[in-house]
């Protein structure tokens, strides 16, 4: 079975801008590669691609504007995160028709971010920027992590 999770992509000129951020090499730090960039709304892990998009197709989705920044925060043991405000209510309306699909929904509240990189000892010491980038989330799509390490849409939802 494939491993799915449900996302918000932000659109190209966001990605852009992100991508020319310092991206300084540090050890044990692996930064995502911007094509890569994304808001994971609910990690579903291995579970039926059909079951998965036959609920979310009958779920109705609400509008959502992502507020992403001021700047990078720590998250967890080895997450550098941007945070993403304006997408709570946005992955409550996925998680609670999901709740049975796949891994259970982790029993902490949600968090809203977007992951530049990933690290084993430190966080990387960047000076960036205060960044302010905000968009309007207009679909959300069904990604499976493929074997080989890439994302693929399997289907996309429009916001109702």
């Amino acid at each position: 079975m494939p491993r799915l999770f449900v996302a918000v992509w932000p659109p190209e000129s966001v990605v852009d801008k992100l991508a020319g951020l310092a991206r300084p090499a540090a050890p044990g730090v692996s930064w995502t590669k911007p094509h890569r960039l994304h808001i994971t709304l609910r990690f579903l892990g291995e579970c039926d691609q059909d079951e998965t998009c036959s609920t979310l197709e009958s779920t109705t989705f609400p509008a959502a504007q992502v507020t992403l920044g001021p700047a990078p925060e720590r998250l967890g043991r080895g997450v550098l995160m941007l945070p993403a405000e304006g997408v709570d209510e946005l992955a409550a309306s996925v998680i609670e028709p999901t709740r049975f699909i796949g891994d259970p929904p982790p029993d902490h509240p949600f968090v809203g971010h977007l992951t530049v990189a990933r690290f084993r000892r430190r966080p990387p010491q960047v000076d960036w920027p205060r960044l302010h980038e905000a968009f309007d989330v207009t679909q959300i799509s069904l990604v499976e992590s493929a074997p080989w390490g890439e994302y693929v849409d399997v289907a996309t939802f429009p916001l109702k």
